[in-house]
Order: structure tokens, then sequence, then C-alpha cells
């Protein structure tokens, strides 16, 4: 039988673990390109509008059931909403407001809500190493927004840049968490993931136009290459390609172990913070990175309590 730490030195773990990290790391610079003159909820819009057919053509490859039941349509509008619009359509916002490289940061906390929502909503419950753990990676994501703010001169105005982008993000923090939590009762777990995705994802996708319609106007069009270059990029390559591998290295190698691929995708995150974005790293800022990493090793090694 193979034990976790050979299923981990595994080529079928290791290389969708370095693509997933990577290209996730990626995502978070791509994004800027497509807020650029272009309202962001219609570039969540287009995203997903070319991502959808896109996963439903891998269920149907995959050989995955798309019909769903009633109970199990109504879990995918609720993912769709929470996943596919809440989620994203906050962090485009917010990364109007902040550096790519600290959202992507901030979302490397995603572990605490979800262990929050898991606790109330499944009964799942984590050992003290997890928050202890947790209170470190805060404490160090908080030093990188402490710079962020002093950075930023608009930072103390009420609605100003940082902090209006922080709260963003936090947003897009719970969406997410709340669609993680949500999708893992029983009704999701008799759906093929892939089949929960592509419905979510067709759901979402509808409401980011009734949203996009509502507070952006009309569609615009777009002409610059290298802004439908990134929508191709992160639709196939940040969706559609990146979903099926992360969800069969849970399968492979479970969870927790998988979600230590969020350290790899901050650390690609803020190395092209750096280099394109011109981030400046400070005492605080490093001090703050080697806390938040630490902290994310710790939460993550810890082990789940037994339900009671």
């Amino acid at each position: 039988m193979t034990s976790p730490q050979q299923a981990m030195l595994s080529w079928r773990v290791v290389i969708p673990f370095l693509l997933t990290g990577t290209i996730w790391g990626s995502t978070w610079f791509v994004i800027t390109g497509q807020i650029s003159g272009v309202p962001a909820a219609w570039s969540v819009f287009y995203r997903f509008a070319l991502a959808t057919p896109a996963l439903f053509l891998v269920a149907l490859l995959m050989k995955r059931r798309l019909r769903l039941t009633a109970a199990e349509h109504r879990l995918a509008i609720l993912v769709g909403i929470f996943q596919f619009s809440g989620n994203f359509l906050f962090v485009y916002h917010a990364e109007l407001y902040v550096t790519s490289g600290i959202v992507a940061m901030m979302f490397g906390l995603l572990m605490v809500p979800n262990a929050l929502l898991a606790r109330f909503f499944l009964g799942e419950r984590q050992q003290g190493t997890f928050w202890l753990g947790s209170a470190v990676a805060i404490v160090g994501v908080s030093l990188l927004l402490l710079h962020e703010w002093r950075a930023n001169p608009d930072a103390g105005v009420i609605g100003g840049n940082v902090a209006l982008g922080i709260l963003l993000a936090m947003l897009g923090i719970v969406a997410a968490s709340v669609a993680n939590v949500i999708q893992a009762n029983p009704v999701g777990r008799g759906v093929p993931m892939v089949s929960l995705l592509a419905w979510a994802m067709l759901y979402g996708t509808l409401f980011d136009l009734g949203f996009a319609l509502a507070t952006a106007g009309p569609p615009p069009v777009p002409t610059g290459t290298q802004y439908w270059t990134g929508i191709v990029y992160l639709a196939l390559i940040g969706s559609v390609v990146t979903f099926p591998l992360h969800y069969n290295l849970v399968r492979e190698i479970g969870a927790g172990r998988t979600a230590y691929n969020s350290i790899l995708t901050i650390s690609v995150a803020m190395l092209i913070s750096t280099l394109f974005e011109d981030y400046r790293w400070t005492g605080l800022t490093i001090g703050g990175m080697v806390l938040a990493v630490i902290g994310m090793v710790l939460a993550l090694r810890a082990k789940q309590a037994p339900k009671p």
C-alpha cells in the first residue's frame, strides 16, 4: 500500500501540484489587466462565459453524468452564486485598490472561515495547533496590509483605496468559503465534481451577466489583443485546466495536503507582484510574509479533531 509520503513524490501528484500552484499564482496578476479600462463585472462575465462550455466539454470527455436532480441543481445554483459570482466579483473589484499579491496572500487565510463554517454546518472540529497557526498567519497578513495602508495616501479616507480593497477581498474570502463548505454536504458528495462545477459555473455566469448589465451598463467590446489573451488564459488555463487537477489532487493525497499548494500560489503571486507591480519589500513586509507562511504551515499540519 502506498504511504502518503510516497504518494506526494509521485509524478501524478508533483506535476499537478506544481501546475495548479503556479497557474493560480499567476492568475492574480493577469486579473489586473482585465480591470484596466473595462468594468470588472464584464471581465468576470467574459471569463466564465468562455470557461463554462469548455468545462461542460471536459465533463463529457471524462464521461461524467451531467443530468442533476432538483436538489443537486439547487446546490449548483448556490455554489455558482457564491463561487463564480460573489467570490470573483469581489476579487476583481478588490484588485482595483490593493496589490494583486496581497489579495492572494489574504486568500491564503481561506482555511480559517472554511474551518469555522465546517464546524458549524458539518460538525468538523480543528485542534488547537490549527488555531495557533491561523493566529500567526493572521498577524503576518496584517503586517502586509499595514504596509499597504501606510503606502497609500488615501488609506485613511472612508471608502479609500486600501480600506475598500481589504473589505472587498474579505467578502470574496467569505463567499469562496461558503461555496467550499456547502458543496461538501451529502448532496454535493453524490455529484461528480466536474459536473457540479460545470452547472455551478453556468448559473454563476448567468448571475454575472445580470449583475454586469445592472451595474456597468451595456457590454463593452475591448479591442486589445492582450485583454482577450488574458481572458482566454483565465478561462481555459486558470479555470478549466486547474479545477479538475486540483480535485484530483484532493482524491490522491487528501484535502489537507492539497491545501499546501496555497503556499506555492502565494509565493508565485508575490514574486510576480514584485517583478511587474513594483511591489517594495521592507522589514515589515518580509516579517509579515515569513509569519504568514509559518502560520499557514502550522495550521495545515494540524490534524482534524474527532467529531463529538
